[in-house]
């Protein structure tokens, strides 16, 4: 089968776009790019949210420090919802190959979809590439991938190359539920991965599924997080404390939450259920995490 029939099979929805303030903020930043889906006050929970934030968008709520890590605390957050079993699939290495992700190929693609070059989807295809093309901050490895085999090379090779086992880490809604924004407690004391380095795997928007990939030599924590919300949500999430954030642009959102300043702080966030957190491991460990071996995928 010829690789663009093949491409054209693995498009299995249509590019999702976002037009709001938050997605443009995550997309100038290196540190939290999410494919973000702005929430109307009705997906909001019932219980009351934090008066000071409520000019903020609800998007951006997925920001905390390091000293809210403790049993009871209670903080407003944002999850997206999201239907995995219709979400764009990562490519086979070899359509990958023979279709790099790259803004010199966009008007190809463009004309593969029969997309306008003036239309919303190409516009946000647009966008993410330049995201992608970014130079990095000091200090960050960087790379936008779709295909899970160049994921792995890229997590191992940013890792040092030497482990045989990954542990992908992932936010899981242990609940169904329609709720984008609630408060949530911490229900139990979170539990720190133990990880010199980790690579964290974002979604971006784009026709097929691609992940902005990034590490940073700075100290971070990884944590898992078990949460409630008002209307009884469990989620264990997710989270990754970013020790030293000066290097951070000023206009970061999370610095619009929190009320710091660059450098100030510690600053935490939570992770959507479609992406990863990659830490190396000899073994994997039940319950809590996925482990891949080394693979050619």
């Amino acid at each position: 089968m010829e690789t663009k029939t093949v491409l054209l099979l693995l498009l299995l929805v249509p590019i999702t776009i976002h037009q709001g303030r938050s997605e443009r903020d995550a997309l100038k930043t290196s540190t939290e790019n999410r494919d973000l889906e702005a929430p109307s006050e009705s997906v909001r929970g019932d219980g009351p949210l934090h008066s000071h934030m409520d000019h903020m968008d609800p998007s951006t709520m997925i920001f905390f420090t390091v000293d809210d890590l403790k049993v009871g605390k209670t903080m407003p957050v944002y999850f997206p919802k999201r239907d995995t079993s219709s979400s764009p699939r990562l490519l086979p290495r070899e359509v990958a190959k023979s279709f790099p992700f790259s803004s010199d190929r966009l008007p190809d693609l463009l004309r593969l979809l029969s997309l306008s070059p003036s239309s919303a989807q190409a516009t946000a295809m647009r966008e993410t590439h330049r995201h992608c093309e970014t130079k990095p901050v000091k200090g960050e490895t960087k790379l936008c991938l779709n295909s899970l085999g160049d994921m792995l090379d890229f997590v191992r090779t940013t890792l040092g190359g030497k482990y045989s086992n990954l542990r992908a880490i992932s936010t899981t809604h242990l609940t169904a539920s329609s709720v984008r924004f609630q408060n949530y407690t911490i229900v139990r004391q979170p539990w720190p991965v133990p990880a010199q380095r980790m690579v964290a795997c974002h979604t971006v928007p784009y026709p097929y599924a691609v992940f902005y990939c990034h590490s940073q030599m700075t100290e971070n924590r990884v944590y898992e997080v078990a949460l409630e919300g008002e209307n009884k949500d469990r989620v264990k999430a997710v989270a990754v404390c970013h020790m030293d954030t000066s290097q951070w642009s000023r206009d970061h959102a999370s610095f619009r939450v929190l009320g710091i300043e660059p450098g100030s702080k510690p600053v935490c966030h939570f992770f959507p259920a479609d992406n990863l957190v990659w830490v190396p491991t000899e073994k994997p460990i039940e319950g809590s995490v996925t482990a891949i071996p080394d693979s050619t995928i």
